[in-house]
């Protein structure tokens, strides 16, 4: 039976020698990529100001309070909302009780 990789696996024989070279090679390239991504958070990209970062959270949380209050009031409007015996369950009610 032939089986067929693709891609082909790296043949390095029997050398241990060839092994542990690309071994290394390996873990050099895994150690350049986090000591690039290091210089890159470091010295490339512009963190905000503490200033900034708490106006942001501010506007964040107001903007999802808003957000929930509207859904809430949609829910209440045209979902079922009153007493058991209400007239007035809502358009979402008034869907459930016609099937």
């Amino acid at each position: 039976m032939v089986e067929w990789w693709f891609p082909k696996p790296l043949v390095v024989g029997s050398s241990p020698t060839a092994r542990a070279q690309y071994n290394i090679k390996y873990v050099s390239k895994i150690r350049t990529y986090f000591q690039d991504t290091y210089h890159e958070m470091v010295h490339n990209v512009t963190w905000p100001t503490w200033k900034e970062l708490q106006n942001n959270t501010i506007l964040v949380v107001v903007s999802s309070v808003l957000i929930s209050l509207v859904i809430f009031l949609m829910d209440y409007i045209f979902g079922i909302s009153g007493e058991a015996d209400s007239l007035w369950k809502g358009l979402i009610g008034f869907i459930y009780g016609t099937f």
